[in-house]
This record gives structure tokens, C-alpha cells and sequence, in this order.
């Protein structure tokens, strides 16, 4: 089951952070195939100088709208998958929100079902 963190520059107002979280979820469940209402999501707001990353690198022209978003997941661990949600966020943030696609990175990690626990102590 997906675990999202995005990390992105304070200042932005709470409804363009619900609309981030709300396109990450989308693409979880639409995409990555995560069962609906599989939502574990959580925005880390930082200080410029607390979130560093290379403007330039890989040829990108990133701005200080620059998104990181990390998923963790069980789901969705083939390369079509992958990219299909790489494309899926880059355009609907673009589309949405008018993120520059520049200013999009998404990472993702891939875990068994035993490195989870929703609760109570129990392993999934």
C-alpha cells in the first residue's frame, strides 16, 4: 500500500496543498492500482535553505516551486506502471496547478508486505 511524501517551499495556501495530495492520491489509485481510500499522505513544508536541491541538474531548470514527492509502495512495481504515474503526476500538477514539469522529481521505493504495519503493532 502507498506511503506519499512531498516536500515543497513554505508559503504555499492549504488548498493548493490538498489539491497536490488529492493528484498524488489520484494517481496511487488510478494508476498505481492501490485500493480506493489508501490515503497516507504528508506535505513537508521546509525554508529554502532547508530544502536543497541542484537547479540545473540533468539539463531541468528548477525553480524555487520545486515539488519533491516520494511514494513507498507494494504496488505498481513494473517499469509501465512507473512511468505511467511519473506522466500521469507531471501533467495533472502542470494542468492543475501550473507546476512546471522542470520542477517535478518523484521518487519511488518499492517494499514487501512484511515492512508494513497499519496498526496495533501487526505486520500486513
Amino acid at each position: 500500500m502507498p506511503f506519499a511524501r512531498i516536500d515543497l517551499i513554505e508559503g504555499k495556501p492549504s488548498e493548493y496543498r490538498a489539491a497536490l495530495a488529492e493528484i498524488v492520491y489520484q494517481g496511487i489509485v488510478g494508476v498505481l492500482k492501490a485500493p480506493d481510500g489508501d490515503r497516507f499522505v504528508v506535505i513537508n513544508e521546509h525554508k529554502p535553505e532547508n530544502l536543497v536541491y541542484d537547479p540545473s541538474f540533468l539539463g531541468m531548470k528548477r525553480s524555487p516551486d520545486f515539488i519533491l514527492i516520494q511514494v513507498t509502495s507494494t504496488v505498481g512495481n513494473d517499469t509501465e506502471s512507473k512511468r505511467a504515474f511519473f506522466r500521469f503526476i507531471a501533467d495533472e500538477l502542470s494542468s492543475k496547478l501550473g507546476v512546471r514539469q522542470d520542477d517535478i522529481m518523484i521518487n519511488m521505493v518499492f517494499v514487501a508486505r512484511e515492512d508494513w504495519s497499519f496498526g496495533n503493532g501487526q505486520p500486513w
